[in-house]
């Protein structure tokens, strides 16, 4: 029999946060993450997101055995945004069981109805700005860094729980020693002597002016999407703690216009390199692995791509694309990747499929009544 039950210590915290491990030791595209980054996403006064979030963690059990995990959880600013009552669950993971699926997705959805919910929507990790939705195809290859990963069975354990498509997300691949286009190259040059255009790469010794510029982007140019929750001061302030470690400025251009932001581009070094081989953790030797590997990085991750509404088809788009790749290429890395992309955001699919971009991964985000 299995029986659900909230996560209320810290004990009960580890044993939400340390599950995978056990879950997947055997999968070789596994990447674990680091435990204390993990708990520390989980925890209200820690990340920020909890400060506009209610969220409920269960812990699935049989046996007294843990062999299964959820969280509950509820963004009110994605609601007021999208005028909408969604509940999400996410951080799901789970042995092959459909009876450990049912008995999460029932404390999921009661949940959600106590919140007044009437929609469920998931895997949101904690939120859909973050690492959201299922893999559904294929599943050789380990993820890049902040995108999720789950065995085949969980396909089936979400549909035969009641759960449908509401959307896919798309990962493209790009080869990034490929030879770059002599036309595109002339024409991309052509655009950056446009009057009153100036495009560099970010400044990390201004950090928090770069993050104003990134925060001004990222609420214009997202706004209309579908997933899109406009991001607060202090969420943009602890995505940057994660993220400065990790950026190159090569792979980062901003592009302004006539005295004005228009666009950015994050393009981070795929870090899972290095966390597959840390087992999770930074001490006592996972500093030393972080320190010695990271030279080693031959592949990256575009992030984030923004161009603000009032600037689109003027080509700036493109021309982020043309400096984070040119940029990822003097670093020496092979291939990169272009995710997450909506699967019907034509505007953003057109000049990744123009840079020789390859359709080679499907997220889903499922959803159900509550």
């Amino acid at each position: 029999m299995v029986t659900v039950r909230k996560v209320e210590s810290a004990g009960d915290l580890d044993q939400f946060v340390k599950l995978p491990f056990r879950l997947y030791r055997n999968d070789p595209n596994w990447v674990p993450p680091l435990i204390g980054d993990a708990k520390r996403t989980l925890t209200p006064g820690q990340n920020p997101f909890w400060k506009h979030a209610d969220r409920e963690l269960h812990l699935a059990l049989r046996d007294n055995k843990v062999v299964g995990r959820v969280a509950a959880i509820l963004d009110r600013s994605y609601n007021a945004h999208h005028n909408t009552r969604v509940a999400c669950f996410g951080f799901f993971e789970l042995e092959d069981d459909m009876e450990v699926a049912q008995a999460l997705f029932t404390a999921v959805k009661a949940f959600a109805r106590a919140s007044g919910a009437d929609t469920v929507y998931g895997p949101a990790n904690p939120s859909l700005n973050d690492e959201v939705a299922l893999l559904i195809d294929p599943f050789d290859s380990p993820p890049m860094i902040k995108m999720s990963y789950n065995p085949p069975y969980y396909v089936q354990l979400i549909e035969k729980s009641g759960f449908t498509k509401v959307k896919d997300f798309h990962a493209y691949s790009i080869q990034m020693d490929a030879p770059v286009p002599e036309k595109l190259r002339r024409v991309m040059t052509k655009l950056k002597e446009k009057s009153g255009l100036v495009v560099r790469p970010a400044d990390l010794g201004h950090a928090e002016r770069e993050l104003a510029y990134i925060q001004e982007v990222y609420n214009d140019a997202w706004t209309d999407n579908w997933d899109h929750v406009p991001m607060t001061d202090a969420e943009i302030a602890d995505l940057a703690r994660q993220i400065k470690p990790l950026i190159r400025p090569e792979t980062c251009p901003f592009v302004f216009y006539k005295g004005e932001i228009a666009g950015v581009c994050v393009t981070v070094p795929d870090y899972n390199q290095v966390l597959k081989k840390m087992n999770g953790r930074i001490f006592p030797l996972g500093w030393l692995t972080f320190l010695t590997q990271r030279g080693k990085i031959n592949q990256a991750r575009l992030w984030a791509l923004g161009v603000k509404r009032k600037f689109h088809n003027l080509g700036f788009d493109s021309l982020l694309y043309y400096e984070s790749f040119m940029g990822a290429r003097k670093l020496g890395y092979k291939w990169g990747e272009v995710s997450m992309i909506l699967e019907d955001n034509v505007g953003i699919i057109r000049p990744i499929l123009t840079w020789g971009g390859k359709l080679y991964k499907t997220y889903r985000v499922y959803q159900s009544p509550a």
